[in-house]
């Protein structure tokens, strides 16, 4: 299989820096590199391409203006938004992904170091060969409805390779359907882990709940995202729900009405300190290749709440979250997942469907349906 690379950037050097990244990826071929996002839209269809890697602002035309003409001229392409971390470019990044951009990622300087560059060339490979091989399979179309099961013990918060190959799908079987286990316990708080096509998966989980009443608990959510993207979604979270979205610092005590998201670059892990939950932020290293990481916050939420913890897994790549929703499940908590059909990429949520730590594996809105059900 050849994924097949459109690279949009007014900048040669930069266009050169991408194309660079693919070089040790020979199944990703460049098959066009242009300059602005009108050559995009004239060329796309001709080109048959797979992923576009789009800038955000070009001449004549820039990324978010290109944006919805790329999809409409080739409705199958993934796009990934690649912008420099300023708060203008990320206010326009977040507002591609909520009209169509599959993912990001933050543009490296050209002063970047080789250790950073390698990195950024990691990352843009694992996405697009993430984004793409969902799509060139065939597509799961039912909701699987799954029993809670005791998981095997593991160890938390040991980093580990993230699986980069192309996502290779089960087969799909009939399989029987269960009803929706829910927790014996009143849910306390929530918390939410997501990556790749995790904003707009807020987005729409959040417009649901709306609709249903949002839960009088805390919530806490660690979207891997990079500084400056986080202030965005937070004041985006806000917007949409009507409650306080704050990124955690230091010393903010937890308000129950309250939605907390990890800053980027920084793992969140709050603590109880007299009787009060504190939120705690820190750089500790990377968690299965991610800062913020999902592991660490499920590790200390679940000290804290117990058996009185939600845990929600949506869209992603890799496996981040399963050592977490392991401790959760041990501990007599709940874990549910977004659907494959569903995903923008299968990864996390099928990760711990895999390893049967789900109590139930929905729509993001039959999840917002699980949320409000279980907090009354």
């Amino acid at each position: 299989m050849t994924i097949r690379v459109m690279i949009v950037d007014d900048s040669a050097v930069i266009r050169g820096m991408l194309t660079r990244a693919f070089g040790d990826a020979p199944e990703i071929e460049v098959v066009a590199s242009l300059y602005n996002g009108l050559q995009a839209v004239e060329q796309i269809k001709a080109l048959d391409v797979d992923v576009v890697i789009l800038d955000v602002e070009m001449p004549q035309m820039g990324g978010i203006e290109a944006l919805p003409k790329l999809l409409a001229n080739s409705p199958q392409s993934r796009v990934i938004m690649c912008s420099t971390l300023t708060l203008h470019n990320a206010e326009i990044s977040i507002k591609a992904l909520e009209i169509g951009a599959a993912d990001y990622i933050a543009k490296p300087s050209t002063r970047t170091d080789k250790d950073d560059i390698t990195r950024f060339y990691f990352e843009l490979i694992a996405k697009v060969r993430s984004l793409v091989s969902k799509d060139k399979l065939s597509p799961v179309v039912s909701t699987k409805i799954l029993p809670k099961v005791e998981p095997r013990t593991a160890s938390l918060g040991v980093a580990t390779k993230p699986d980069v190959k192309p996502e290779v799908k089960l087969e799909i079987k009939p399989t029987q359907k269960f009803e929706a286990k829910y927790p014996a316990s009143k849910v306390q708080a929530i918390a939410i882990g997501c990556s790749t096509g995790g904003p707009q998966a807020l987005a729409t989980l959040f417009k649901a709940l709306k609709t249903i009443g949002i839960p009088n608990v805390p919530i806490f959510i660690t979207q891997h995202m990079p500084p400056t993207f986080t202030t965005i979604l937070a004041q985006h979270i806000s917007q949409a729900t009507g409650k306080i979205c704050i990124e955690g610092k230091d010393g903010d005590l937890v308000e129950e009405n309250n939605i907390y998201l990890a800053p980027g670059d920084y793992h969140m892990m709050p603590v109880k300190k007299e009787n009060r939950v504190v939120i705690k932020i820190n750089q500790n290293p990377p968690v299965n290749f991610c800062r913020p990481a999902v592991d660490p916050m499920l590790q200390s939420l679940v000290a804290i709440y117990g058996k009185n913890l939600l845990t929600v897994i949506l869209t992603g790549m890799g496996s981040d979250g399963l050592g977490g929703s392991r401790e959760v499940v041990k501990a007599g908590g709940t874990v549910i997942a977004q659907n494959e059909a569903t995903c923008v990429v299968w990864g996390m949520p099928r990760a711990v469907t895999d390893n049967n730590l789900c109590s139930a594996v929905l729509t993001l809105e039959e999840i917002a349906a699980y949320m409000a059900k279980v907090c009354k």
